[in-house]
């Protein structure tokens, strides 16, 4: 027997980690859509409306994107299983803290726990110093439509109106997003 053999039963081991991992993959992005979609396959297009998005603060304070109107909003929709989130989060929270009078950082979370999730993730992670926030009920982001996978960020004016959106992480994307959004008006 060679070095380079390895028996069918490990094969076997190797192929249901391989299918376990990528059906809890997929479970999550179905548990995003299934939980947080909008009205139709595509999410909204830029100039959309999205003042009614609803959601909550950690001391349950519902709020919408109405109550930002005038400044620029970055909103960042993440989950705290998400690598790629976790990966953005120093970003996002880097951001939120710059913004002040200029705009307003939102990351809300799709952890299906809710605050159950988030608040021990934020309470593990304190170097972040981010103010996080949860969708109000399973419609509360529905003006945003079908959110596909998580990172998702949006762009929005300062009359509401979605500018930009994208899912994934790139380092840099936000902030360059952002100032786009503060030249335009």
């Amino acid at each position: 027997m060679s070095d380079s053999y390895v028996p069918e039963s490990r094969w076997r081991m190797i192929a249901a980690a391989v299918l376990v991992g990528g059906g809890l993959l997929l479970g999550g992005v179905v548990v995003v859509r299934g939980m947080f979609g909008g009205a139709g396959p595509e999410g909204a297009s830029s100039g959309t409306d999205v003042s009614r998005v609803a959601f909550r603060d950690a001391e349950g304070n519902r709020r919408t994107l109405a109550d930002f109107k005038g400044k620029v909003v970055l909103v960042d929709v993440w989950a705290t299983w998400c690598p790629p989130c976790r990966k953005s989060l120093p970003e996002v929270a880097e951001l939120q803290k710059a913004g002040g009078d200029r705009y307003v950082v939102l990351p809300i979370s799709v952890d299906r726990g809710g605050w159950g999730d988030v608040k021990p993730f934020l309470a593990q992670n304190p170097q972040l110093g981010l103010t996080a926030f949860v969708p109000d009920g399973a419609t509360g982001l529905e003006a945003f439509g079908e959110i596909r996978g998580i990172p998702t960020t949006l762009v929005i004016d300062r009359q509401g109106r979605l500018v930009q959106r994208w899912s994934g992480y790139g380092e840099g994307m936000a902030k360059r997003a952002l100032d786009e959004a503060l030249k335009g008006g």
